[in-house]
C-alpha cells in the first residue's frame, strides 16, 4: 500500500511538472524552439510538420475517376467567378437603406457598417427567438457562439432556452436549409448570405439596445425580402468580380480533351453574359454545349412542369417550343427531366460543381446520381491557418490536454482532482484560442470544439469532392482517381491511456489528427 502511495505521488509529480513544463513552453505567446520540441516530443515533430495541407488540392468524400467523367457542368456564381468582398457590402448598405425607405425601419440603422469578420457560412437561425448560431453534425448547439444581435448570449441562458443545447430534428432547418412547415430555424449556406446575417444581428443589436419591441419573424422576413430586391433590381456585380484568372483555363483544358461541358445558373441571362465576356472573352458560349439561365435551383431538379425558353440576341424570350438544346444558345428556365431527356446526360458520367450544397448539389447527387463537387472558397484560408507553427502548437497542446485527462480522471485524491481542474480550465481557454484563429464568434466553418458542424455533414453527403476554387483542377490530370483517406472510426482507436509513450507523453494519431481536422 506504502508503496502503491509512492508511486502514485511519484506519478503525480511527474504529471504536474510534464504540465506545467509544456504550458509554460507551448502557450501561444511563448512559442517553443525547435530543439526543445524535438527534446520533449522526439516522434511528434516530424509527423507535424511533414504532413502540411495542401490549399490547392482537391479532397475527397468518395471515391472518384475523372476518367469515366464525360461530361461537366458549372454553376455561375462563387463556381466560374468570384466577387470581391466589396460587394457584401454594397449588398449589406443597399438592404440597409431598403429596410429604411421602403419598410419603414428607423433610420438610425443607417449607422451600421458591414463587418466581413463577423458571420461565416453554415449558420443557424432561430427565426422566433433571433438567435443565430453554429450547431454541430448532431443538432448540438456549440455554446459560446449564439448570438442575440452582436452579443453571444450566456451558456446558461442558452441551456435554458432550448432545455440544454440539443436541438430536436423538428426544429431544425429543412432540407434545403429553410425554414418552412413548422421548422424554426433557417441555414445560412449561400456565400451571399454572409451580408444577410450581418443584417440581422445589426438590426436586431439596434432594437434591442433601445428597447424597441418587435416581432422577430417579421424582421426575418423584412430582410429577407431586401436582400432578395437587391438582387433582383440589379446590382452591376461585374466590377466587382475579384479574380476568376483560372476559369478559362480549367475550360480549356476540358475542351481539348474532348469534354461536353453545360451551364446551369440562377443568374439573368444579361448578368451571365457580360461577366463570361469579362473573365472568358466574347466567344464563351463556343465552349459550352447547353447553357441555361434563370434556372430556379433547386426547383429546376424538382418541377417537371417548366418548358424551357429560348432567349435571343437581345435577350428577348421566344415561344418556339424547343426539341433540342443547340450549342451557342441561351435558354430559360426549363427542367431537369426534360434537360435528360433532351441531352442523354445521365447518371456518374456528369460531373456538376457549384458553391450551394443544396440548391446545387443534394437534388443531383440523391436522386440522379450525378457525381458533385463543392466549391467552398473558405477552405484555402482555413487550411493556411491549419499550417501556422502557433495553429500546430495549440492543437498539440489541446489533444495533449484531453489525452492527460482521460489518463488521470480515474485518481481520486485533492492533488489530483485539482490538477484536474487546472487542466479543464487550460483546455476550455485553449478551445476558445483554438476557434479565435478562424473566426473570432463562431471559428472554423467545418468544426464545432469536438465533432464536425452541420454544414460540414451536409457537404460530406451531398459532394463527392470538394475544392476551394476550379483553378484546383489543374493540378490533376483527367484521369485522375481521388481516393477519399481512410481515418480510424471511434471504436478502432485506442485508448488515450492504452497509446505507447515515446518521451515525456505521445499525442496519439496526431498524424491523422492535423490531416483531418
Amino acid at each position: 500500500m506504502v508503496e502503491h502511495s509512492v508511486h502514485l505521488s511519484l506519478e503525480l509529480k511527474v504529471f504536474r511538472c510534464t504540465w506545467w513544463l509544456l504550458s509554460k513552453l507551448i502557450c501561444y505567446q511563448a512559442g517553443i524552439t525547435h530543439s526543445v520540441f524535438l527534446f520533449l516530443f522526439p516522434e511528434l515533430v516530424p509527423s507535424i510538420m511533414s504532413n502540411m495541407l495542401n490549399p490547392d488540392a482537391i479532397f475527397s468524400n468518395n471515391e472518384m475517376s475523372l476518367s469515366d467523367i464525360e461530361v461537366y457542368g458549372f454553376d455561375y456564381d462563387y463556381t466560374l467567378v468570384f466577387y470581391s468582398k466589396h460587394l457584401h457590402t454594397l449588398i449589406f448598405s443597399a438592404a440597409r437603406d431598403l429596410l429604411v425607405n421602403e419598410h419603414r425601419y428607423p433610420a438610425e440603422i443607417r449607422k451600421y457598417d458591414y463587418d466581413p469578420n463577423f458571420a461565416i457560412r453554415g449558420l443557424h437561425y432561430d427565426v422566433h427567438r433571433a438567435l443565430l448560431m453554429k450547431i454541430d453534425a448532431f443538432h448540438y448547439i456549440q455554446l459560446g457562439t449564439v448570438y442575440r444581435g452582436l452579443s453571444v448570449v450566456p451558456d446558461e441562458e442558452v441551456i435554458a432556452m432550448y432545455d440544454g443545447s440539443h436541438v430536436p430534428l423538428e426544429q431544425m432547418s429543412d432540407f434545403y436549409g429553410k425554414s418552412s412547415q413548422g421548422n424554426t430555424m433557417k441555414q445560412f449556406m449561400d456565400i451571399f448570405s454572409l451580408p444577410e446575417m450581418t443584417l440581422l444581428s445589426c438590426v436586431n443589436e439596434h432594437f434591442l439596445k433601445n428597447n424597441i419591441d418587435y416581432e422577430p419573424v417579421h424582421l426575418y422576413k423584412d430582410v429577407k425580402d431586401s436582400i432578395r430586391d437587391v438582387h433582383i433590381k440589379g446590382i452591376m456585380y461585374r466590377k466587382y468580380i475579384c479574380y476568376a484568372e483560372q476559369t478559362r483555363a480549367v475550360l480549356a483544358k476540358l475542351a481539348d480533351h474532348g469534354k461536353k461541358m453545360f451551364l446551369i445558373t440562377n443568374s439573368p441571362s444579361s448578368f451571365v453574359d457580360k461577366g463570361m465576356r469579362f473573365i472568358v472573352g466574347k466567344d464563351w458560349r463556343d465552349l459550352f454545349d447547353v447553357v441555361i439561365v434563370q434556372a430556379d435551383k433547386p426547383n429546376f431538379f424538382n418541377d417537371k412542369r417548366r418548358p424551357f425558353r429560348k432567349v435571343n440576341e437581345r435577350g428577348v424570350l421566344l415561344w418556339d417550343k424547343i426539341h433540342k438544346l443547340q450549342k451557342g444558345q441561351i435558354y430559360k428556365q426549363g427542367n431537369l427531366y426534360e434537360f435528360l431527356k433532351l441531352t442523354g446526360w445521365r447518371g456518374s458520367k456528369v460531373l456538376y460543381f457549384g458553391d450551394h450544397i443544396y440548391s446545387d448539389l443534394a437534388d443531383l447527387t440523391l436522386k440522379h446520381g450525378w457525381r458533385t463537387g463543392a466549391i467552398i472558397p473558405e477552405l484555402r484560408s482555413e487550411i493556411k491557418i491549419m499550417n501556422t507553427e502557433r495553429y500546430i502548437q495549440t492543437m498539440t497542446w489541446l489533444q495533449t490536454l484531453t489525452g492527460l485527462l482521460e489518463h488521470m480522471q480515474v485518481h481520486r485524491d485533492p492533488d489530483s482532482q485539482m490538477i484536474l481542474e487546472e487542466w479543464k480550465k487550460e483546455r476550455k481557454d485553449m478551445r476558445e484560442m483554438n476557434r479565435n484563429f478562424f473566426n473570432a464568434q463562431f471559428g472554423s466553418l467545418f468544426r464545432t470544439d469536438e465533432n464536425p458542424t452541420y454544414f460540414l455533414r451536409r457537404l460530406s453527403r451531398f459532394a463527392d469532392i470538394y475544392m476551394a476554387s476550379l483553378s484546383c483542377l489543374l493540378n490533376y490530370e483527367l484521369d485522375y482517381t481521388f481516393y477519399p483517406r481512410r481515418t480510424p472510426l471511434q471504436h478502432e482507436l485506442p485508448a488515450w491511456s492504452d497509446q505507447p509513450c515515446a518521451g515525456a507523453f505521445r499525442v496519439p494519431f496526431l498524424q491523422e489528427t492535423v490531416q483531418i481536422k
